[in-house]
């Protein structure tokens, strides 16, 4: 298809009128406009697929994102597309390759696949790449068409970083061309080099533990940077598996892209790692990060969300004086491939991209298998119909599956040998869900897509330093959930339904008692009510009173750790561990290592005994069947509203 640019700036085709950017259009003699495209954080995500519910989704995907590819390309004179890290692992496909299929020396891996149907220039190495261990790497690097580039880990390290024999290169310089406002072709070389967080020794030990070291990234930009230029780099695009925090470097930082973005040479950074959004309101308020003008220390920027959610994108209006080129302008955006509406359905902004479904399409459908098929079993039932009013499996096979991941990362850290607590919620209890919006997985096989029964969102694995004190306040706040209850009450409601299910946590590793006839100390959104209430009572760790000023760590999710539901003592000044692994994941590979898993309830925690005391709650009516499985005195109460069944508990 032929096309021409008009007087107006536009191309014209057959296909229409397409806009140019305004640095193609507006550029001059000299004056060049570079577009570079960023993927980053593919977790494998190349079909518009949720293998874990086993459906369609209109938020993920490469083959989405992909659609963007062209468009961005018609709008501009010359274009990069690269991508910024963790490609080969994070859904189910990538463990079926894993896993299943294995890699022989030549097999394809299919996100390279997809990444060489759409013609990528160049990628990094993200921290996840390294979790399948680094034959299994190798061999999938084998198959690229494109350079992949990390300058900051060595098998063996040198005097400085640019003595080292780094895993794979450092950097690349590509040899380019781009075409000026007046027409002419010129020559230009643009350097890639790529960094991933020093953490993989902690994060992989098992797999990297003697065979490669990982140095600072700072330390490593400082050594390279000068060496690009001397090569002959025009431009250099720091390609940073690294995510946007604070500007003040400190030594083996994970989230270093703000003072590596302030080093000299640094003309463009591409973003990654947080699974976050750059340009947006995210990042309002960061220090050094300018997100109206899409600048990190004065460095375009750029990070294109996770799962192929969006196609993160730089434009450069280059210039070339005395011999030179320099970045004369730029502006930052990042392109979704989906809108989220006020009532929270999903539209779609683009289609699936044909060729790259293709390319892969043998390996969803294993994929499909895969995820249906039985990775373990479980002796007993997985339910949640009774996880608001008593112990309960589902909940505690997530605990167990968090304790058993935190104690493995621990190790060899100075918070190794402290006691070590797991904190978890119901995510399918009911509410606003309706009556059928519970777990439950019958006793049996277990394959990938119940995990999605069991944890609901892609959460990622923390861990929290907190006391005694602070574990206290911890369930405190979780016993909101109940209402105060009168002893000598008949058939109060127990529930309070404006308090969330997943902000109910039951914290294992401890053992306590609620006492409902105290008020509750926090209130729904976790602000004191009444500083002196202690519906908390008995709590024991290890058959004896908790110690208030004692140390714990306290496994949890990325969210509860964050400060999400605003809980004593998880925030994030006191998370010392940051997982690169979601919780999904966490309790697949602890059910796959266990073969069978025995997820049958402690009875960590209860009610106190309230004399001629009862209450009610609704569940889903598939409760009954398990009524015989719960440690506490409940019976059915007959029909609740809109579907819910009835239930009665003598405290």
């Amino acid at each position: 298809m032929s096309m021409s640019l008009n007087r107006r700036g536009f191309l014209a085709s057959t296909a229409g009128f397409i806009a140019l950017h305004p640095f193609s259009a507006n550029a001059t003699t000299n004056q060049a406009h570079l577009r570079i495209m960023e993927t980053t954080d593919l977790h494998v995500h190349v079909f518009p697929y949720d293998y874990y519910s086993d459906k369609p989704v209109d938020t993920v995907g490469l083959a989405r994102t992909a659609s963007l590819i062209q468009s961005i390309r018609d709008e501009a004179s010359n274009a990069l597309l690269i991508d910024n890290g963790d490609f080969l692992q994070g859904n189910p496909m990538g463990d079926y390759i894993a896993y299943e299929r294995g890699m022989k020396e030549g097999d394809m891996h299919p996100v390279i696949q997809a990444m060489n149907s759409l013609g990528f220039d160049a990628s990094t190495l993200g921290n996840h790449e390294f979790n399948y261990g680094l034959d299994f790497l190798m061999k999938a690097l084998a198959r690229a068409d494109f350079p992949v580039v990390s300058a900051n880990v060595a098998l063996e390290l040198g005097s400085d970083p640019t003595k080292d024999k780094t895993l794979i290169p450092p950097y690349v310089i590509l040899d380019h061309a781009v075409t000026d406002g007046a027409g002419a072709e010129h020559p230009i070389k643009v350097g890639l080099i790529g960094f991933v967080p020093p953490q993989i020794m902690t994060w992989d030990r098992r797999h990297l533990e003697g065979k490669v070291q990982a140095r600072d990234i700072l330390e490593t930009a400082q050594a390279y940077l000068p060496q690009m230029k001397e090569e002959g780099a025009d431009i250099i695009v720091a390609l940073s598996h690294s995510g946007i925090g604070s500007p003040n470097a400190t030594e083996g930082m994970e989230n270093a892209a703000v003072p590596l973005a302030g080093l000299d040479g640094v003309d463009a950074i591409l973003t990654g790692h947080s699974h976050l959004v750059f340009p947006s309101s995210e990042y309002d308020g960061f220090s050094g990060v300018d997100v109206g003008a899409g600048t990190v220390m004065g460095t375009p920027a750029t990070m294109g969300g996770f799962w192929g959610s969006h196609m993160g994108l730089i434009d450069l209006l280059i210039e070339k004086e005395g011999g030179e080129w320099r970045v004369v302008s730029a502006a930052s955006e990042a392109r979704p491939i989906s809108k989220r509406n006020e009532d929270r359905s999903v539209t779609a902004l683009v289609d699936s991209d044909p060729k790259v479904l293709a390319s892969v399409q043998t390996e969803h459908d294993a994929t499909l298998a895969y995820v249906r098929r039985a990775v373990g079993k479980t002796d007993a039932p997985l339910h949640s119909y009774f996880a608001l009013v008593a112990d309960d499996p589902s909940v505690q096979i997530v605990s167990i599956a968090q304790m058993w991941y935190i104690e493995q990362m621990l190790k060899g850290t100075k918070h190794e040998g402290l006691p070590l607590l797991s904190a978890a919620a119901p995510f399918k209890a009911g509410g606003r869900g309706g009556p059928e919006y519970f777990t439950d997985v019958p006793a049996g096989d277990v394959a990938i897509k119940n995990v999605a029964d069991l944890y609901l969102y892609p959460n990622t694995a923390r861990a929290v330093r907190v006391t005694g004190q602070q574990v206290k306040d911890w369930l405190e706040r979780s016993a909101g959930i109940f209402n105060r209850v009168e002893p000598g009450a008949q058939d109060a409601p127990l529930i309070n339904t404006s308090f969330p299910s997943y902000n109910f946590d039951i914290i294992d590793g401890v053992s306590y008692q609620i006492d409902l006839s105290q008020p509750s100390k926090y209130d729904t959104k976790g602000e004191v009510l009444d500083a002196s209430a202690n519906r908390i009572v008995n709590l024991t760790y290890n058959g004896q009173p908790l110690d208030m000023k004692a140390e714990f760590i306290v496994a949890t999710n990325n969210y509860r750790a964050g400060g999400g539901g605003n809980f004593p003592g998880a925030t994030p000044e006191t998370v010392i561990f940051e997982g690169p692994d979601t919780n999904r994941d966490v309790i697949v590979r602890y059910i796959v290592e266990k073969g069978t898993i025995s997820p049958r309830a402690d009875g960590n925690w209860s009610f106190t005994s309230m004399e001629d005391t009862t209450v009610l709650f609704d569940t889903g009516p598939a409760a009954k069947a398990y009524l015989n499985q719960v440690n506490a005195q409940i019976e059915a109460a007959g029909d609740g509203p809109d579907g819910f069944a009835r239930f009665r508990i003598s405290l």
